[in-house]
């Protein structure tokens, strides 16, 4: 049996390909930190200056619908 992996203090994002408006994240994952997990929403953007970034929003998990819940189950690598 495969040893379980440790995601404390981790996590991934992965691109959202059923992005249909703009207000949806470009990307979303899961973040584990201390032993709670997150749902990280990420937008790209770009300043005034032409500097690219990402803006970033979390929610707990507490907090999340169903639906983003097994979404994230879904994509999670560990």
């Amino acid at each position: 049996m495969p040893e379980e992996y440790d995601n404390t203090n981790s996590g991934a994002l992965f691109k959202n390909n059923q992005k249909e408006k703009d207000n949806q994240p470009d990307m979303s994952g899961v973040l584990n930190v201390e032993g709670t997990e997150y749902r990280v929403a990420a937008w790209s953007n770009e300043s005034k200056k032409g500097a690219k970034y990402l803006s970033l929003k979390l929610t707990e998990k507490g907090e999340w619908s169903k639906k983003e819940e097994e979404e994230a189950d879904d994509d999670a690598p560990f």
